[in-house]
């Protein structure tokens, strides 16, 4: 009777695991949306108290990549709203690619007053190192060449480039001294601990394509509710004051 009893105990148990345990999503971010997200997955948490959300930052190009692989992510969002367009494509999203914001791209120095500068004044020798994102890789770093090249200066500048795997770590190799200047993204500009040590001058969006960013639920996570609570959270009128905050500019409602 007792082992009966025992049984019967460990079986409402057993059954009672699903209802407990929490959701769990796993978010591959570019770097440039760390501080935005972060924000909003605050509001995400206190709302969802027994789910887990992970989140990684990096390159958009890299993830692009790893997922291609079979990374374990359940959601990407990329600098480059091609790259998860690309992933759509070849079958491996459970969501079309949807934008979330257009980056912007800025000058910005701790060593000098970047608040004066435009491109052009890169070609000044006496700048040695100059800090992108790495262009094969990071949206951020294509849009900085691009940038460049339109402003006339690629060529007197490509020798004293250093490139970051992604613009968070751009943004550091200026943080630390290692370049006198970089090319970063207008959101991390804005983080209180860059804001304080350094100045920033938007780069003129017409010497660049659109830094239009997008992401997609993974097949991964096709059946996951959690991947598409937080997909349609994105939409809501919170996380879009959030993403104007840190410097993003919203997508057209015609284009989602």
């Amino acid at each position: 009777m007792n082992a009966i009893r025992v049984c019967f105990a460990l079986l409402i148990c057993l059954l009672s695991l699903p209802a407990l345990a929490g959701g769990k999503i796993t978010i591959a971010a570019a770097a440039d949306l760390k501080f935005a997200l972060e924000e909003i997955l605050v509001a995400f948490r206190q709302a969802n108290p027994a789910d887990e959300v992970e989140t990684i930052y990096g390159s958009s190009g890299k993830f692009h990549t790893q997922i291609q692989q079979g990374a374990p992510f359940d959601l990407y969002f990329s600098a480059d709203i091609e790259y998860p367009r690309l992933l759509a494509k070849e079958g491996l999203s459970a969501s079309a690619a949807r934008p979330y914001a257009v980056g912007r791209i800025v000058l910005w120095s701790v060593s000098r007053d970047a608040r004066q500068m435009t491109l052009a004044d890169l070609a000044n020798p006496a700048i040695r190192k100059i800090a992108i994102a790495n262009p094969r890789h990071a949206p951020y770093g294509k849009r900085a060449e691009e940038a460049l090249r339109a402003a006339g200066v690629w060529d007197k500048v490509e020798s004293r480039l250093v490139m970051g795997e992604n613009i968070a770590q751009t943004a550091q190799y200026v943080q630390t001294g290692n370049a006198d200047v970089g090319i970063i993204a207008l959101s991390l500009a804005l983080n209180k601990e860059l804001a304080t040590k350094g100045g920033y001058a938007l780069i003129p969006s017409k010497l660049h394509q659109p830094l239009e960013q997008g992401f997609i639920i993974t097949k991964r996570a096709a059946g996951n509710p959690l991947a598409k609570q937080f997909a349609d959270t994105m939409d809501s009128p919170e996380a879009r004051r959030i993403m104007v905050r840190w410097g993003f500019t919203l997508p057209q409602e015609a284009t989602r």
